[in-house]
């Protein structure tokens, strides 16, 4: 170890290389095992974007990752800091030869189980039919951790994750909406959005925050444009800073996508709207009601762990069941008003 590391006895170097809201869920999971191994240092290896969810914590560094490089060429970026073991949370090819190499230098390791045949053969038979709750991704990293010899936290992570966010509450209700996500089929028609904006916008005492990469900014800023209580944050604010937004929420209306983990890693309920993808595949927000989770019960759910696959019937019709009226009821419930 360096001088810089040198007062821990173990350092364990931790791989997730891409997919923001799968790094995010990785965050309270981390903090918990450092809190129970102050001996220990963990260094996140992640996209650099996200080194503020990791900042602050003692026994936790954050190390600038990119996924786009050759297998030695990260294996070198990530040998640089002298782990004595690698939890791999990401195991897809990529990683696995980074992983030959530490273990070629005798480097301790342990890597996820995405139980991938579990996945199949739910976008296969449809959570209808195939009707169990796979283990969720903050379990599995959970499973690494304790697979590597660490001591476990005092509360455990299973108690913890049934503890639902609270909203807070008091004047004005910020709800923010975060009407975006990587992929189409997780992703609510523009106009039915437009509606939910329509109808909170009229409820009194509330703001309503857009969030959205600068890509997205033009669009959230014309859905805005009508309305003085709703604001586009998109574009104008750094990360961190979008964090701290996030943060001062009452509550978030989400798809499921990375901006339902930063919420639920800041302890904000969410509102989450399902399509192509489904709750039971384990990616659910951290501590999140399971009742928050809008979606059509339709037996094609999930066609896709990530919701990366076209719509077989060319009509999505999973996202065009769900109503404004529907998303709206929801929140007015998790928030308590009549």
């Amino acid at each position: 170890m360096s001088s810089s590391t040198s007062r821990f006895r173990q350092h364990i170097l931790v791989i997730r290389l891409s997919a923001l809201g799968d790094v995010a869920i990785l965050q309270p999971v981390v903090r918990q095992w450092a809190a129970a191994n102050p001996e220990t240092l963990f260094t996140i290896a992640a996209p650099p974007i996200l080194q503020p969810l990791f900042d602050k914590t003692d026994n936790i560094r954050f190390l600038p990752t990119q996924k786009k490089q050759s297998p030695i060429k990260i294996y070198k970026h990530l040998a640089s800091v002298h782990p004595t073991a690698v939890a791999d949370m990401h195991w897809v090819n990529r990683t696995i030869a980074v992983d030959l190499l530490f273990l070629m230098h005798g480097t301790k390791l342990h890597h996820i189980d995405k139980s991938r045949a579990e996945r199949r053969r739910l976008t296969r038979f449809g959570a209808v039919k195939y009707n169990r709750q796979l283990r969720p991704s903050w379990q599995r990293y959970d499973d690494v951790f304790r697979h590597l010899g660490l001591n476990a936290p005092d509360q455990t992570l299973e108690a913890e994750s049934r503890k639902y966010w609270q909203p807070r509450y008091g004047t004005p209700i910020r709800i923010g909406i975060a009407p975006f996500a990587q992929h189409k089929g997780k992703i609510w028609p523009a106009e039915k959005m437009k509606q939910l904006i329509a109808l909170l916008s009229h409820w009194q005492d509330t703001e309503i925050m857009l969030f959205g990469s600068r890509n997205e900014a033009s669009t959230l800023e014309q859905w805005a444009d009508p309305y003085d209580n709703v604001i586009n944050t998109a574009g104008k604010q750094t990360f961190e800073q979008e964090l701290h937004i996030i943060a001062s929420l009452s509550l978030m209306i989400s798809m499921d996508s990375a901006n339902m983990h930063f919420a639920s890693c800041l302890g904000i309920p969410v509102v989450s709207i399902w399509g192509a993808t489904h709750p039971s595949g384990g990616f659910a927000g951290w501590r999140q009601d399971p009742d928050n989770a809008v979606q059509a019960t339709l037996p094609c759910r999930p066609c896709s762990m990530y919701g990366k696959k076209e719509c077989r019937f060319a009509d999505y019709r999973c996202l065009y069941q769900i109503t404004p009226q529907a998303v709206a009821e929801r929140v007015k419930t998790t928030l308590g008003i009549l």
